[in-house]
């Protein structure tokens, strides 16, 4: 892999990991165009998914900070309260990711993947139009209830191509809850479901063979790590305008694309 290929992936990951256009299926579409081999660099998409974790953590430090601070104060508050939500939600994630990890790396390997990945954003495309007119309610606060059925809409877009913020954003927003609150908590509940990947990767050996240079490694992550802190406050702006729809639109026209691709 180049030092360009490395850029452009980084850049294509630390943008679309915010934006609902789901950074899976963009990231495949851009190994394509580029010819970058997909067999051996699983390893380096972890690289890529741990820089924007860091983002996450460095923008949204205030509330990871809190986070942190009300678990392990184990002290019974609203602060405790909302860290067991954020833990809850990833449970549905993780027996996802166990059962069906190999089955989406050969989805990711298929060669009907262009189909797949422009069917999930299609898909994404409809929940992001539904939000976009679902009726507000403003509800303060992310319920049990809702923790765990944003927590299962994350399971799901673990499918290539289907966007997890934009479905787990638009699913807290359709249960009726403030634009705001359902965007932190989105992309809070991310964090320790890919640490916990990448913490498998590393036992089971995946990260020993990473096919990849240091410096087009180290550009990928500094790159993701860079245009994920600056997608990550992009995105927060723009759910609180409720401009979903423009995310909507830009899904539809790739996702007919990559179809056409496949078919064509």
């Amino acid at each position: 892999m180049s030092i360009f290929e490395a850029f452009i992936l980084g850049l294509v990951q630390g943008l679309t990991e915010y934006l609902p256009v789901s950074s899976s299926g963009h990231l495949q579409i851009a190994k394509e165009l580029l010819g970058v081999q997909l067999t051996d660099n699983i390893a380096f998409d972890v690289i890529l998914h741990l820089a924007t974790v860091l983002s996450t953590i460095v923008v949204l430090w205030s509330a990871v900070r809190r986070l942190f601070t009300g678990f392990f104060s184990f002290r019974k508050g609203p602060d405790m309260t909302y860290a067991l939500k954020i833990i809850a939600s990833m449970i549905p994630v993780g027996i996802v990711g166990f059962l069906l990890k190999d089955t989406f790396n050969q989805i990711l390997a298929s060669d009907y993947v262009m189909l797949v990945v422009g069917a999930m954003l299609l898909l994404t495309a409809a929940l992001l139009t539904f939000a976009q007119y679902a009726k507000p309610r403003h509800k303060e606060e992310i319920s049990w209830g809702d923790a765990m059925i944003i927590g299962t809409a994350q399971a799901v877009a673990t499918m290539p191509g289907l966007s997890r913020s934009g479905t787990t954003i638009a699913t807290g927003l359709i249960l009726g809850n403030k634009r705001s609150v359902v965007a932190e908590f989105s992309f809070l509940m991310v964090i320790l479901p890919i640490l916990g990947e990448s913490l498998l990767d590393v036992l089971g050996g995946d990260l020993a063979n990473i096919g990849v240079g240091l410096v087009p490694l180290a550009v990928g992550f500094v790159t993701a790590f860079v245009s994920g802190c600056l997608a990550c406050r992009f995105m927060l702006n723009i759910v609180n305008r409720g401009k979903l729809v423009w995310f909507a639109a830009y899904c539809l026209v790739v996702g007919l694309v990559s179809i056409g691709s496949y078919i064509f």
